[in-house]
């Protein structure tokens, strides 16, 4: 099999689509360090800071020190502990739903409730956004359910869709509040119209929403209520590790009783709900960073649009610059590199083919002249 392996890696490059890791070590002020060199952070999640924060590195420790290294068990055993059940009592009220559950990962959240969402009823059907994440994929992969893609943001199919199945005898619609390669925005309003109109059951991604978007950082659902399943994570702009499902009361016990991924998983460890903890508290008061994010995303955008370069339609913290042959953006997140800024390119699978691209997700510790910085790199790439 070792051959089929190595046959398997020489195709993957011939498509300029290998994959590497690069070791680096995250800084406070929006920078990073790589091979000995400090550059520009414009790739990672940590969208307002977090990671590095004096109390989320303190508290981590507090609990750490209190309560010890591990959980030792999974939640049905002897993985609960008081403080897991608090974190997510506070979740439940930063996303104010009746309650909410823990998980390790997103990706592990989305692979495992979907599933277990099905379960509920022989013949569900689901009906998912076509950009959705590679963990929500999965979701529906193992979810032995009858699974239909609509295409992106596009609600008249998602309509014609659900009419044309409105006799399964049960219905759930994924998407993702803020999608994480366009970093464009799904209509909440109008899904939680046609949710109600086709009793269906609303899934909503805020993993890169939570703690940037919505009222308080609660993400868009928190301005638009009415989907029944938030799933976010504490791993991107909150600053730590792991991940919630906010739901009613009803979908938690359910949940705790048939999800695979809670049921035979290690509970989340005393330090990482430290951390979690001590963003909670922080996040609600955060809207000066928010706002300069917003100002931060304002400013790339027009940029990169005034150079020629399509942005698709995003509205956030996560911009694209589409360069479309994955050579062309290796070539460019190279040129990044030699400037100083770490923006990695992004290519197939993970994005459409011939949509390859430089993925920029901004911080809120960055600042204007750092933006110029980017887009005077960007301005002379075609002139190296």
């Amino acid at each position: 099999m070792l051959d089929q392996i190595r046959q398997s890696l020489d195709s993957i490059a011939a498509k300029h689509r290998t994959r590497v890791l690069r070791a680096v070590e995250m800084r406070s002020d929006g920078r990073l360090l790589h091979d000995g060199r400090e550059l520009l952070d414009l790739s990672s999640n940590d969208y307002l800071g977090l990671s590095q924060h004096p109390l989320l590195v303190k508290r981590s420790g507090e609990y750490l020190r209190r309560f010890g290294a591990g959980a030792g068990a999974s939640r049905l055993i002897t993985g609960t502990s008081a403080q897991h059940l608090a974190i997510e009592d506070k979740v439940a009220a930063f996303k104010r739903s009746e309650a909410a559950l823990l998980f390790a990962t997103g990706w592990q959240a989305n692979a495992a409730v979907i599933p277990a969402l099905a379960k509920a009823a022989k013949g569900t059907a689901i009906f998912a956004d076509r950009l959705v994440h590679n963990s929500v994929h999965a979701g529906c992969r193992a979810a032995q359910a009858e699974v239909h893609f609509f295409d992106h943001n596009d609600y008249d199919h998602l309509h014609a869709l659900l009419q044309d199945h409105r006799e399964a005898p049960a219905r759930l619609i994924i998407t993702e509040s803020v999608f994480s390669m366009d970093g464009d925005r799904a209509d909440l309003p109008r899904l939680n119209t046609l949710a109600a109109q086709h009793d269906a059951m609303l899934y909503v991604d805020e993993a890169h929403a939570t703690g940037v978007l919505g009222a308080g950082g609660a993400g868009l659902t928190a301005d638009h209520p009415g989907a029944q399943i938030v799933m976010g994570t504490f791993s991107k702009a909150l600053g730590g590790f792991g991940a919630y499902v906010a739901c009613p009361q009803l979908v938690r016990d359910y949940l705790v009783n048939m999800c695979a991924g809670l049921i035979f998983t290690t509970a989340p460890p005393p330090a990482v709900l430290g951390a979690m903890d001590a963003a909670l508290e922080l996040v609600p008061g955060m809207d000066a960073e928010r706002a300069h994010l917003a100002a931060l995303g304002e400013q790339l955008r027009k940029g990169l649009q005034q150079l020629g370069y399509d942005t698709l339609d995003s509205t956030t913290q996560v911009i694209p610059l589409v360069v479309g042959p994955e050579a062309e953006a290796m070539a460019l997140g190279e040129h990044l590199l030699d400037n100083g800024i770490a923006a990695l390119p992004i290519r197939p699978p993970t994005v459409p083919k011939g949509t390859s691209r430089i993925r920029f997700a901004l911080r809120s510790t960055l600042g204007a002249p750092d933006v110029e910085q980017v887009l005077a790199a960007v301005a002379s790439w075609r002139k190296a």
